[in-house]
């Protein structure tokens, strides 16, 4: 297993639509095991395979607090086929826009259908932090970022500094 360097806001690999999984197979399993590695690394608590460079739709969930057995999840192909009517809010941040947490309000309950590591056919009922977390990282496989879901005014200036940051970076590589 290995740690993958993390795509960071303003880069344009974040907006692409990942594709679905065709196979799960041995080379799928060790990039889930990577990703699983980055996220703790981060450390995180979901991480969709975008955010390390890979258009695919597969995205893995650990919800364990740090004193707490790791519980991994691995989600391929997840897809949202039931949401409740019932909302909640929670301060959300993300490895790809570090350092920034806002409140989005999104359905308080889920239901998904995923193919596991064994490319079984599942079905989760999830509701508080599991179902914001899928829904976030599922977000990710279209294309969507957190900041999309508040103001336009606050993703603006997130925008902005993370352009700055890159600018910044990219100036001291180059001198």
């Amino acid at each position: 297993m290995s740690i993958k360097p993390l795509v960071i806001l303003p880069d344009p690999v974040l907006r692409q639509v990942s594709k679905p999984v065709e196979r799960v197979d041995a080379p799928l399993l060790r990039l889930a095991d990577d990703m699983l590695e980055t996220m703790y690394d981060a450390p995180g608590i979901g991480l969709a395979a975008i955010q390390v460079g890979e258009p695919l739709r597969m995205l893995v969930i650990d919800l364990a607090k740090e004193d707490e057995t790791p519980a991994p999840h691995v989600f391929i192909n997840p897809e949202i086929f039931e949401s409740t009517d019932d909302r909640s809010v929670y301060e959300e941040g993300c490895l790809s826009i570090p350092d920034y947490y806002a409140e989005v309000e999104r359905p308080a309950g889920v239901r998904v259908k995923y193919l596991d590591r064994a490319g079984k056919a599942q079905e989760m009922t999830a509701e508080g932090l599991m179902a914001t977390c899928l829904q976030h990282e599922i977000d990710h496989l279209n294309g969507v970022l957190f900041i999309d879901h508040i103001s336009k005014l606050k993703r603006d200036m997130v925008v902005k500094k993370f352009r700055k940051i890159a600018k910044e970076k990219a100036g001291r590589l180059v001198g």
